[in-house]
């Protein structure tokens, strides 16, 4: 049994029992999901340390002869990848990626190709800050985008909660710590927790002796609330936990591949099958930082790449299988991400070095299932540096789950997203706001002559009426140009693009005009 006591030691870690509880949690998600009704939505995010490799997680067969002499030392055989029914024979999963292979085939599974953001940093920590604060590349922001939702909805949390109307904590961070992307300045809004087994109440016992009226009174009566909350937001968990459900046989035990990952999502699983009110749950996985031995001994179909691929799919599966059996899955939206993607090369230690943009996986009865976006399309010119370009914004994915799942209107995601991204068709419409009926044809984008030397012409369409962005990114992935970015109406449209003053190499073009993305790649020569 851990000590409790130990928070008012530490100021800012209480400990119930074996149910570890770290900051604060808001106890509200949304403007209709005050009262914590039983048929509220709630939002899974799985969090992937460590970068994943996009390119053996989702395999582009239709760039499969370029690849095979850019990363061969660790590309999948085509003939053992799990193609993908639907994509005309285009696209592949890793083999070790059954499970999701299933959620695809009952058409749980939604992938977004090639998700990342303008001016991508190959840095661990700065590229997850980006992603859990939902900033751009160059703003330092010091609240994420999910603990800026909760902060708009209820600005004068901390004070008054928990209360009658809302008992439960609305986010709750599963087996580690409450990241940047549940915080608003300083405040977290989860709270964290390794188990259920809490014996201790201690919430009549705290507030014995009276504060002195100064400075460090204040404090005292802060960390004493603090207290109160974590004990009677532990005691609403215990109550859950202790339900009884049974559970799905499909989560990996013991020290099969995503079994760490399965317990904290049969906890979660557990929690909503107790009747308890919280609307967001995170979880993570590590390791995915495979800068050697991504495989083994020459057999792509092992290593620590295909366990860890293996693990997160296993995982993910049997969890949608428990809430089918528990019938809550109409309930549950998940999603993935990682902080980037890998190289297109691979390097000389059966690895890959930090990239830029990679897929990214919502599951659920309530995802449009199949895939969004093409297959990144591979040059041969690729060298060392090449990063796979971004298709789609990842705050297009945030803003889609805000207006679809959460039923905010684009003026309340802007203010959360602190700026217009347009929702994509990756959830089934079930609120009264969305991006309504999408022409059936995509944009269109030619980029001719290319190879080029000064200037090429680039001709593109519009489709829906509104914002279109034309991008020129370099072969890191970094913005170098934005030769468009205006309110149009459909047509088609081309320009004179100037890069004279750009250095040789290859470049993409990216054209944006609301859900619809196309990229191109083009090279300028001497």
């Amino acid at each position: 049994m851990m000590d409790r006591r130990q928070f008012l030691r530490t100021t800012t870690l209480a400990t119930v029992g074996g149910l570890t509880l770290r900051g604060l949690s808001n106890p509200v998600l949304g403007r209709a999901l005050k009262s914590g009704d039983a048929n509220d939505r709630i939002l899974v995010v799985v969090q992937l340390f460590g970068g994943n490799d996009g390119l053996n997680t989702v395999i582009p067969l239709d760039q499969y002869g370029v690849l095979s002499s850019l990363r061969a030392n660790i590309l999948i055989p085509e003939a053992q990848t799990l193609a993908l029914p639907g994509t005309n024979g285009a696209t592949a999963l890793h083999p070790r990626l059954t499970g999701f292979r299933n959620l695809w085939d009952s058409g749980k599974l939604s992938i977004i190709q090639d998700v990342g953001y303008p001016n991508p940093s190959l840095s661990h920590f700065r590229s997850t800050d980006i992603w859990e604060s939902g900033s751009s590349g160059e703003q330092i922001l010091h609240s994420g985008w999910l603990g800026r939702y909760l902060d708009s909805v209820y600005t004068d949390y901390p004070n008054g909660y928990p209360n009658a109307n809302v008992p439960d904590p609305i986010a709750i961070r599963v087996d580690g710590s409450v990241g940047l992307g549940l915080q608003h300045h300083g405040v977290s809004m989860g709270i964290s927790i390794n188990n259920a087994d809490d014996p201790l109440n201690l919430a009549g016992n705290i507030y014995q002796d009276p504060v002195a009226n100064d400075c460090s009174g204040a404090k005292l009566a802060y960390i004493r609330d603090v207290q109160r909350q974590t004990d009677l937001y532990g005691d609403r968990i215990l109550a859950a936990a202790q339900t009884g459900c049974t559970h799905s046989a499909l989560y990996p035990t013991g020290s099969a591949p995503g079994a760490e990952l399965a317990n904290a999502l049969k906890i979660v699983a557990g929690l909503i099958c107790g009747g308890l009110g919280t609307r967001i749950y995170w979880v993570s996985a590590t390791g995915f930082d495979t800068h050697s031995n991504q495989v083994v001994n020459g057999d792509p179909l092992s290593g620590v790449h295909a366990d860890l691929l293996q693990g997160v799919s296993d995982a993910i599966n049997a969890f949608q299988d428990d809430l089918q059996q528990l019938g809550l899955a109409d309930r549950v939206l998940g999603m993935t991400f990682s902080e980037f993607g890998r190289r297109i090369r691979s390097n000389n230690s059966r690895g890959t070095d930090h990239g830029a943009a990679a897929p990214m996986f919502l599951f659920g009865n309530s995802v449009v299932p199949g895939m969004l976006g093409s297959n990144p399309v591979i040059s041969p010119n690729t060298d060392s540096q090449t990063n796979v370009p971004m298709a789609y914004d990842f705050r297009s994915v945030y803003a889609s789950v805000l207006e679809k799942w959460f039923c905010l209107d684009s003026v309340q995601v802007a203010d959360v997203l602190l700026g217009s991204h347009p929702s994509l068709p990756v959830i089934q419409e079930a609120c009264t706001v969305g991006i309504g009926n999408l022409p059936a044809n995509e944009v269109t984008l030619t980029v001719a002559p290319s190879p080029f030397t000064e200037r090429t012409k680039v001709s593109y369409s519009c489709v829906v009426a509104g914002r279109v962005q034309l991008q020129v990114m370099n072969a890191m992935g970094q913005m170098v140009a934005q030769p468009v970015d205006a309110q149009l109406v459909p047509g088609m449209y081309s320009l004179d693009l100037d890069m004279s003053t750009m250095p040789t190499g290859m470049y993409f073009c990216r054209l944006q005009n609301g859900p619809f993305q196309q990229v191109r790649s083009m090279m300028k020569v001497r």
